[in-house]
Order: structure tokens, then sequence, then C-alpha cells
């Protein structure tokens, strides 16, 4: 999974790809009113700070910059000459960028502001475990049985999905028949870092998720291949991902919503615009009707709505209100 995502022809890091929206949509690429959110939850986090000098906000997991962009575009115009915006992503610099955008390759120490990271946790490598043995994943995609589980991987999984941790003897736990787990242990550690580098502020982690109460039972690894599901083949053709544990991420404090609690919170419905707006202002009608559509997608049970919300604080309230 390291080597397909960011080897050297890896589908993240390969020069002058697509990038991620030229695969799959995400909530950034669906609608702009998801940077409007992100702006006003750094617009809260700005008060929490009390208005310093300068403000962080830091996209990990960047893309090509889309969500910094529409965060900055968003931002009251004296808020917006405060931010130093950093893309933390292993790819290069996309032409183009808003030059007040700092491209780096890890999150800055000592943030002070907003860390936001939508999607990328997902694509953090991890290894895959059945019957108390590694799955071992070949570049075809062919899949068979690998050594037994080291110890801190098996601790991981006794802890945070115990019905997988089974043994190198072939008993399964709850998951006899096929089932199989996927070890977040390099993702907790992944987003530790992450949110250990904000000394004062909200680090923020939006994925697909699940918690220990209702974990697959076959597991959730699949690729993305313009814009379809494919089979997960790690050759640097297509994404290769997975649902994140964000409940095993989560440190002191921390609050975990669904994104269509969050999104509310911060302003985003999909309630349909009053019809006499119809009457008196078709124009605006059409607008808030368009956007209501939006809303709706990016809130939709099911869908995108169900995402989960990893929210760290420190220093600071743990979420707005």
């Amino acid at each position: 999974m390291e080597r397909a995502l960011y080897g050297p022809d890896g589908f993240y890091v390969r020069p002058g790809g697509p990038g991620p929206a030229g695969h799959f949509r995400t909530s950034v690429h669906a609608s702009p009113l998801y940077a409007r959110a992100v702006a006003r939850l750094l617009l809260w986090v700005d008060g929490e700070l009390g208005r310093p000098e300068e403000l962080d906000l830091v996209d990990v997991g960047a893309g090509r910059g889309e969500l910094l962009a529409g965060v900055l575009a968003a931002l009251p115009p004296e808020t917006a000459a405060r931010v130093r915006p950093y893309g933390v992503e292993r790819a290069g610099r996309p032409a183009g960028l808003d030059g007040r955008i700092r491209w780096v390759s890890e999150p800055p120490r000592g943030t002070r502001g907003l860390l936001f990271a939508n999607e990328w946790l997902d694509n953090v490598p991890l290894d895959l475990a059945e019957d108390g043995r590694y799955v071992e994943v070949a570049r075809d995609g062919t899949q068979s049985p690998g050594g037994a589980l080291d110890g801190p991987d098996r601790a991981w999984l006794e802890r945070w999905w115990p019905d997988a941790g089974g043994d190198a003897g072939g008993h399964a736990g709850g998951l006899a028949g096929g089932g199989r787990a996927e070890i977040g242990r390099l993702r907790d550690e992944a987003w530790a870092a992450a949110a250990g580098s904000v000394e004062r502020g909200l680090a923020v982690a939006v994925d697909y998720a699940h918690t220990r109460d209702a974990r697959p039972p076959f597991g959730t690894l699949t690729g993305f291949r313009a814009g379809r599901e494919t089979a997960p083949v790690p050759d640097g053709s297509c994404d290769v991902t997975a649902h994140v544990a964000l409940d095993a991420c989560a440190g002191p404090g921390a609050v975990l919503l669904t994104q269509r609690d969050a999104l509310a919170a911060l302003g985003v419905s999909g309630a349909r615009p009053p019809l006499a707006l119809a009457s008196t202002d078709p124009a605006a009608y059409v607008r808030a009707l368009s956007l209501a559509g939006e809303a709706a997608e990016l809130t939709a049970r099911g869908g995108l709505g169900d995402f989960g919300w990893l929210v760290q604080p420190v220093g600071v309230a743990p979420w707005p209100g």
C-alpha cells in the first residue's frame, strides 16, 4: 500500500496526474459549502485564540490545494490576511497554487489555529489480518495467508477489533469463515503525530469511519480509479483505501461526530428555500435551491453525512457552542 500510493510512481505522487479529484468525489469537490463550513470553524478557533496576529490553517492530505483555496476565498479579507495556510502533501506543489500557501511534506510544529485532515487517514497504509495472520497482497492483487501477527498489531486488535484477534492456529474468534480486520495501529500513530503538532487550537480528521461496536466483519479495503470502485490492486494504478477506526485514533478530550451533525452546527442545511422567494426573486430562489441540494448531498444519511469527524481540542473548547 505504501509503495502503490507513495512510491516512485505511486498513485498520489505521480507527476502530471489529475490528483484525487480525477478519481473520486470528496466533500471538498461536492460543494463550496464544505470549504465555507471549514472557514466558519476556523473563525471560531480564531475567536478562541483571541484573534492572534497570525492564524495557522493546516490542510493534511491537501490534494491539489482545493480546500485551502476555498477556505481562503470564504474568509473575511481581514481574517484571510492573518492566515498562514499550509498544504501538507507527499506530492509536489501543484502548478498555479495560490502563492500564500506553503507546500510542505509534514505538519509544521507549533500550529496555533486549525489542522484539518479530510480523507487523509484512509490512505495511511495499513496491514490486513485474518485468522491470527497477516494477509499478503501481491502486486497483481492476489491475496494469501502470511506470517503470524506480531505483538503490537495483535495487541491493537485485542483492544480495538477484539473479535478479529484470533491465533496463528486458525481460531478467528467471532470471525470464522472469512472474516478479517484492518490493523489501524499506524493510523493511530500518524494521527497522534499530526494532532501533536498543534500547540493550541483544533485538530480535525474527517473520513469514512467505524467504531468498536460496529466493525465491518469482512473489512473495507477497496480501490478507486476514474470515478469507479475497483479491485484494490497495489500496482500504483488506483487508489487503495480502507475505512478508519476513528475511535482508536481519538486522544483525551476528543469528540466524535457525524458529518451531518458537524456541518449542521457550522450552518450547512439542506432545507429548501421559502417558496415565496420564487415569486419575489426567481434567480435567488434557483441559487438557494441549488445550494440546498449540495447541502443535502454533504449531509445525506447513507452517504457523505455518515462520515466521521474526530475533533481533538488543544487548549480550546472542544466544539462551537
